[in-house]
C-alpha cells in the first residue's frame, strides 16, 4: 500500500494548489480584515479569529498575479506554522484530497512566473494537476511576524 498525503486544494487564477491538511486549522469565508499600515503589498491586514489576531497573506498577489476583487467563492485559509496562524486569501477552496506520496514530482525549474522556491512538487491526480505550495518559504514568517510587531 503507497503512502497517501492528505491535502486541502485551492484555486488561485486558473491554477490548482495544495497544502497538507494537517498545517491547516479551518476555512473560512471572507471576514473583516483590518488593514495594517506600512504592510508590504500581499499583506492584506489582521483579523480577528476567535479571539485570535491573526495576519492575512494574499496568496495571489505573493504569487506577483494580479488582485482581483473578492467574491462569494473567495475563502481565508488558516494554516498554522511555528505555532502561529495566518490566514491565506485563495480565489476558492476546492476539496481535500489523498494525494499518493508516489506521485509527487519535484518542481519542475519553471512553473509560470510563480516563483519556484515556494514550490515543494507536483502531483497529477487524473487530468488535474496540483502545485504543492511550501508554506515555510511562500509565507517567510520574518515578514509576517514583522508586520505584527509593527502593527
Amino acid at each position: 500500500m503507497s503512502q497517501e498525503m492528505k491535502v486541502i486544494v485551492f484555486k488561485i487564477k486558473d491554477k490548482e494548489y495544495a497544502i497538507p491538511v494537517d498545517k491547516v486549522s479551518g476555512i473560512e469565508k471572507l471576514l473583516h480584515i483590518t488593514r495594517v499600515p506600512k504592510a508590504v503589498q500581499f499583506v492584506k491586514g489582521v483579523i480577528n479569529l476567535r479571539g485570535v489576531i491573526t495576519p492575512i497573506i494574499d496568496l495571489r498577489v505573493r504569487f506577483g498575479f494580479e488582485e482581483v476583487e473578492y467574491d462569494d467563492s473567495t475563502r481565508i485559509i488558516i494554516v498554522i506554522l511555528d505555532d502561529m496562524e495566518v490566514g491565506l486569501i485563495v480565489d476558492s477552496a476546492n476539496d481535500v484530497l489523498d494525494i499518493p506520496v508516489n506521485s509527487i514530482e519535484p518542481q519542475p525549474e519553471v512553473v509560470g512566473h510563480l516563483a519556484s522556491e515556494y514550490i515543494s512538487g507536483v502531483a497529477k491526480i487524473d487530468k488535474r494537476l496540483l502545485v504543492l505550495i511550501n508554506l515555510e518559504k511562500a509565507l517567510s514568517l520574518e515578514v509576517t511576524e514583522n508586520i505584527l510587531k509593527e502593527g
